[in-house]
């Protein structure tokens, strides 16, 4: 790292081949995670019931998930719910038994213990429901990718677009990889924070791009890696505050807003770390891969245009 002129003068591009070797490593490992123990898709994907309750003191999640393997369910799930008090349950749905009953043994089996306990909320998905789910989710991300893939080929070159789909699609795999590996559920709100991070990371891109484009007409000496370099050092300080402001209010919102938005927030946390280093390294170093050079982004000059500016 040099420092000229009072300002940062990094070799990103210098570095692209350790940074495309992270980013291989990373996607493997998440897709050789997802391959093995999947995703832990949450009720709005399996379907099943959700049972909130609350106790009138502190609960012991182990003794209540005794209670319920005694009961009949020794696959539910539990956990807090904001405070010590509250408890969540969930269950995989039954075809021999109704919602309302599985609720009702539910709560049965938790007052048998503490006959205080208190039913705050019930919710069921059909299995049919959390299939479609699933199948639009994805085909939303799909369809996203793809019409970034357009835009970004009509507003700059095909090679930019290939580059911005690809440090998406870096994104969204390693943002799931982490999912995966920690078995973080996975429900409608990690879906809307990837969607969230497909655009935050697109518009960080974005200004990259347009800066590698307006020094690629305007510099007339230097290498493509030059100038990208140069590109990305000029945007760092933007790319960098946006990231470290948008990082604080993540962490507050994932260290003190509670179990409901946990996953949403780990899930733009890793978006949002992983998407700033993908528009540093990924996109540019993918449009320089594909051979990117000043004449594809040279204005076109249309044929008498010189003949007809003369007086």
């Amino acid at each position: 790292m040099q420092i000229l002129s009072g300002s940062m003068n990094i070799d990103f591009m210098g570095r692209r081949r350790l940074a495309m070797f992270l980013s291989t490593v990373l996607i493997l490992a998440s897709l050789g995670s997802l391959v093995v123990r999947g995703l832990a898709f949450g009720i709005d994907f399996t379907g099943g019931t959700l049972i909130e309750v609350a106790y009138p003191q502190a609960a012991d999640l182990a003794e209540v998930r005794g209670l319920l393997a005694d009961a009949g369910f020794p696959d539910a799930q539990v956990q807090h719910f904001g405070t010590a008090r509250e408890v969540l349950v969930r269950v995989a749905p039954r075809k021999s038994q109704a919602s309302a009953q599985i609720s009702e043994q539910i709560l049965d089996a938790l007052r048998s213990k503490v006959p205080g306990v208190e039913m705050r909320r019930v919710e069921f998905v059909g299995p049919q429901v959390g299939e479609e789910l699933t199948e639009q989710g994805g085909l939303a991300m799909l369809y996203a990718l793809i019409g970034i893939l357009i835009y970004v080929a009509l507003r700059f070159e095909y090679r930019f677009s290939v580059g911005a789909v690809a440090a998406l699609v870096h994104d969204v795999i390693i943002t799931l990889g982490v999912f995966s590996a920690f078995q973080v559920e996975f429900d409608l709100t990690v879906l809307a924070a990837i969607l969230a991070v497909i655009g935050y990371s697109l518009n960080d891109t974005i200004v990259v791009f347009d800066r590698i484009r307006e020094n690629f007409r305007r510099m007339r000496k230097g290498s493509p890696d030059h100038i990208m370099n140069v590109s990305i050092n000029q945007t760092l300080s933007r790319t960098m505050m946006t990231s470290l402001t948008t990082l604080l209010v993540l962490v507050a919102l994932f260290t003190l807003g509670g179990e409901i938005i946990h996953s949403f927030a780990l899930a733009l946390l890793v978006g949002v770390v992983v998407g700033t280093y993908s528009s540093i390294f990924v996109a540019g170093s993918s449009a320089l891969a594909l051979g990117v050079s000043k004449a594809d982004l040279m204005p076109v000059q249309k044929e008498g245009q010189e003949v007809d500016g003369r007086p």
